[in-house]
């Protein structure tokens, strides 16, 4: 009897893979999950500095998260949403509305390569040097109340830093104009990658551009829209730089302009670091639900059912299953 061919050896490439990731896993651990691990530690802790001397960690349980929400923390939470939303609404309208023209071929604009790259060109400037920017633009001697007076517009100048709206308004317009070209390159991309033969077929149908608009468009792009909206949601909840520069770190007038971060940036320079702990935990928990969101918004079935009609078609199915074993 012959001899039994020898099987080769199935060689495993799957280590290689584990080695080449192992990098990433380790910085992220070093840099970010123990230190993540320590701020949630100390968050329980009275831990601050008196002077020169350091007073705890005491453990203290939830009394730093009852003196935030208990002090000032909805008012600071309130402040950021607001500046965010000063600032997203005219954004998203903006940017759909240019990523409709950009990408409609019928319109057969001139230079849209210049227009890209000068839109897209605010996001590329620091956001200290904006802020400076503006700060030298709109403050009471600077050039923009000297036009307004000129023209007569105004019989004094209008001092835009000072007053609450004014400081607002500044905030949410820089916001605007640093993001909304990025914005604009996001929802262009995902415009561009919905099927022409769509629009030709509703064209054929008698749709006009604004019902294509509102009834493919805004459908089929609905994950980028969701992932754009949550992605500056969170943004916004980590917004410092501008406000800091613009208030000169007091978040005036009367700490309207005052953000969750410039908050947290305030206990750590008081060396209240059991505070901050617990300001970094809301803001973790906080951005944590809106990942889950994200995750939800973008993993949902486009199929135009509601949640209770989807359920009752997997019911029907687990039944129809059954019956025909």
């Amino acid at each position: 009897m012959g001899e039994k061919p020898k099987k080769k050896g199935s060689i495993s490439y799957a280590k290689w893979g584990y080695i080449f990731i192992a990098p990433f896993f380790l910085i992220f651990a070093v840099f970010q999950l123990i230190p993540l691990g320590s701020t949630i530690y100390y968050s329980f802790f009275e831990y601050y500095r008196s002077g020169l001397k350091i007073i705890g960690p005491t453990f203290v349980g939830l009394k730093n998260y009852i003196t935030l929400f208990a002090t000032d923390l909805p008012k600071y939470f309130g402040n950021t949403l607001l500046l965010w939303i000063i600032g997203f609404i005219p954004q998203i309208a903006i940017s759909l509305l240019l990523a409709a023209w950009f990408t409609d071929l019928r319109l057969k604009l001139k230079g849209q390569t210049f227009f890209k790259t000068v839109i897209y060109m605010p996001n590329l400037i620091m956001a200290s040097a904006f802020a400076m920017l503006f700060f030298a633009l709109f403050s009471d001697n600077g050039p923009v109340n000297a036009v307004l007076v000129n023209m007569g517009l105004l019989k004094e100048p209008f001092s835009f830093l000072n007053s609450v709206w004014g400081n607002r308004g500044l905030i949410g317009l820089m916001n605007f104009l640093m993001w909304f070209g990025n914005t604009t390159i996001m929802l262009m991309a995902a415009i561009m990658g919905v099927d022409p033969t769509l629009y030709e077929a509703a064209e054929l149908d008698g749709c006009t551009p604004n019902q294509m608009f509102w009834k493919i468009t805004i459908p089929l792009i609905r994950p980028i829209l969701v992932y754009v909206m949550i992605t500056s949601m969170i943004g916004g909840l980590q917004m410092f730089d501008v406000p800091q520069i613009l208030t000169n770190g007091k978040g005036g007038p009367d700490r309207t302009s005052t953000t969750m971060i410039m908050y947290l940036n305030n206990h750590l320079f008081s060396k209240n670091y059991g505070m901050a702990g617990a300001v970094s935990v809301v803001l973790f928990l906080v951005c944590a639900v809106l990942c889950v969101v994200v995750y939800l918004g973008l993993t949902k079935e486009d199929d135009g059912l509601s949640k209770a009609e989807r359920k009752a078609r997997r019911q029907a199915k687990k039944q129809a299953k059954g019956g025909n074993a």
